[in-house]
């Protein structure tokens, strides 16, 4: 049989997962660990992937220029995002609390802080916080993305601060966004209609 002729399903079109601003408040306010606090809130303020969070090193924050710098990051590309003053408070009081040595965050040992204790971090937050639907790490990653695009910033400069390759991967954004969905007026709200005649209760 050849090759060519073979059916090839296609992958299924899956939209990725957000939570609302007021989740996501809820979420950060509901730890008072200040290391956990710092941990979460640094993914959503970024955009970080997990990975990006573990292996970050304390060198890699320029407070002076107010930004953080990422290594090699998924496809070996360094990149440079904003550092939120807010975070910049927090990892502050963060630091002079842990005093960590070389990883930002760190495990017991001194070594980077585990994947599985991260996760559990935001599993405990979400259950303080009262939110029952699952929640993972990379949502606040894709909630970092829909609200910057929600409050106007540009699909390009996102694309950037994400590390895509490809605007196509970042494009799917503009279909989880809240604000440009309400945007869209149903062509039924511009037809002149009696809607208080013929309707029985």
């Amino acid at each position: 049989m050849r090759v060519d002729l073979v059916h090839r399903p296609k992958s299924a079109h899956v939209l990725p997962k957000v939570l609302a601003m007021d989740e996501v408040s809820r979420i950060l306010n509901a730890l008072e660990n200040i290391k956990h606090k710092c941990m979460l809130s640094l993914i959503y303020s970024a955009g970080l992937r997990r990975s990006e969070l573990l292996r970050m090193r304390i060198r890699d924050i320029d407070s002076e220029r107010m930004q953080l710098f990422i290594h090699q990051s998924k496809g070996r590309k360094d990149r440079i995002v904003p550092l939120s003053e807010t975070i910049l408070m927090m990892l502050r009081s963060y630091y002079a609390e842990y005093h960590p040595v070389d990883y930002l965050f760190e495990g017991r040992e001194g070594n980077q802080y585990s994947e599985r204790s991260l996760a559990l971090v935001l599993k405990r937050a979400c259950k303080l916080a009262g939110i029952r639907r699952q929640v993972n790490l990379h949502m606040l990653r894709h909630s970092y993305a829909t609200h910057l695009l929600e409050s106007g910033t540009d699909l390009r400069f996102i694309q950037e601060l994400l590390g895509h390759r490809s605007s196509r991967t970042t494009e799917i954004y503009t279909h989880v966004s809240q604000s440009s969905i309400n945007r869209i007026v149903s062509p039924l709200d511009r037809l002149n209609l009696n809607i208080t005649r013929n309707i029985k209760s």
